[in-house]
């Protein structure tokens, strides 16, 4: 991995050395500034130094929007860009995509955020434009392909997925597959820049970000130009399959990445309510022990059932009572075994979705709650070279919630699930410590 700035042509020459093709996919849209003096800025500087660099082809990532239509300036913007990249007279694929379903993309992350948060949507004129959104792995395909296109064959290529659909409509879908039933109140009014207030209100995305994105959403995104169907393999899939595809990937990311990992890496303080992933709401901690992870592990490995949780089990079982009453299936299920688990195991009112001896177990939540929650261990050695000298603990809790009961019960229980949880994590190592004493002796 090399750093480049595109605003630092300094910094170009020794990101591109050895280059033959440059992937462009940059925007500006985050800045304070007029964002098209950026971007016009950073192409500049990109396309001087590709040329200088020998780079043989760029592969380019912008928008759809019909030349000759009163484009948005974000649209303009992306176009402008692409042809400043031709310019440099490196043979140069120009994409040019409408909304991107997946985690990352900034349309679709505004789009989640204002289902999962509002029930009731008041919806001006732009939710009623026709768009044709396209699956993240479908463009990554299409970036992908474009390595082998045939020297020559640089064109402009639209790409999209098979439907046309309004972003009402994407809404609609996306609320449906995570089980939400919401109500939109369409508006004649309500111009970008109130939008945009808004959207700063109720999404993560900054009300300058929201705003151009909003401008740009008064122009239909639609393919006129399918020969990207004709020249590529590629079949994108429709609305219905890149939702549920951007949904179970974010489901397999959760499962294979250490969230532990991401929140050590960073050294700023904790915000009060967890760290945000995306939707998911993540509280980590972690604790340094000095034992092997074989004894670290085990209370991880006998929690639950008659052993208990370790911390404040009067609350855990009152929360396994309510569940009771709210007909879920409360703490009566124990577990299968008092000294050994396996994936699927049923464990009180958690069930295990991943155990690996001595370093990992997480548990699903299978109570009544407004979402999905995971309750995770890790163990470490904290120097993999000499693990018999000490493991670090990590604990992890992850809220995945459904709309605003989700985050309202999220935010309200937090200070007594932080305690709860920062106790059970200390009497975990003082238990570890006291049965490895006891194994010793």
């Amino acid at each position: 991995m090399v750093k480049g700035d595109c605003l630092d042509v300094a910094s170009l020459q020794p990101a591109l050395a050895g280059v033959h093709t440059a992937y462009y996919l940059v925007h500006s849209m985050g800045s304070s500034g007029k964002f098209e003096d950026e971007d016009r800025q950073a192409a500049r500087n990109f396309a001087a130094s590709t040329r200088q660099a020998g780079v043989r082809r760029i592969i380019y990532l912008g928008g759809l929007g019909a030349e000759g239509q009163s484009l948005s300036a974000h649209l303009r913007s992306r176009q402008e860009v692409a042809d400043i990249l031709r310019s440099s007279e490196v043979p140069t694929i120009e994409f040019r995509a409408s909304i991107v379903i997946g985690s990352g993309s900034l349309s679709f992350e505004m789009i989640r955020a204002l289902v999962q948060r509002l029930p009731v949507m008041i919806c001006p004129r732009w939710v009623g434009v026709k768009a044709q959104p396209i699956a993240v792995e479908d463009v990554i395909a299409y970036l992908v392909e474009a390595l082998d296109l045939p020297v020559g064959k640089e064109a402009v290529f639209e790409i999209g997925g098979a439907d046309q659909v309004s972003y009402g409509e994407i809404m609609q879908e996306y609320a449906r597959q995570c089980g939400l039933r919401r109500w939109m109140i369409p508006v004649p009014v309500l111009t970008p820049r109130l939008s945009s207030l808004w959207l700063g209100l109720v999404t993560p995305i900054y009300a300058r970000v929201g705003r151009k994105l909003v401008d740009s959403m008064r122009n239909p995104t639609l393919v006129r130009n399918p020969s990207a169907l004709e020249v590529f393999a590629i079949r994108p899939r429709g609305l219905k399959d890149a939702i549920e595809r951007a949904l179970h990937n974010e489901n397999l990311e959760f499962a294979e990445t250490s969230w532990s990992d991401a929140l050590s890496s960073s050294g700023k303080p904790r915000s009060w309510g967890g760290v945000r992933f995306g939707t998911r709401l993540v509280d980590s901690r972690t604790l340094d022990v000095s034992l092997p992870p074989a004894a670290a592990f085990a209370p991880i490995r006998q929690i639950g059932g008659a052993n208990g949780w370790y911390f404040a089990d009067f609350l855990w079982w009152l929360r396994g009572f309510l569940d009771l009453l709210l007909g879920g299936v409360g703490m009566r299920r124990g577990r299968r075994n008092a000294q050994t688990l396996a994936v699927g195991d049923a464990l009180d009112f958690w069930r295990v979705e991943a155990f690996e001896p001595d370093r990992r177990l997480r548990l699903a939540a299978e109570m009544k709650v407004p979402g999905r929650a995971w309750l995770q261990f890790e163990v470490e050695p904290i120097d993999p070279l000499l693990p018999s000298q000490g493991s670090n603990i990590t604990q992890t809790a992850i809220f995945d919630p459904a709309g605003l009961g989700g985050l309202a019960y999220w935010y309200a229980l937090y200070p007594v699930h932080r305690w709860i949880f920062a106790g059970m994590l200390r009497a975990i190592a003082i238990r570890a410590g006291l049965e490895a004493r006891i194994t010793l002796t």
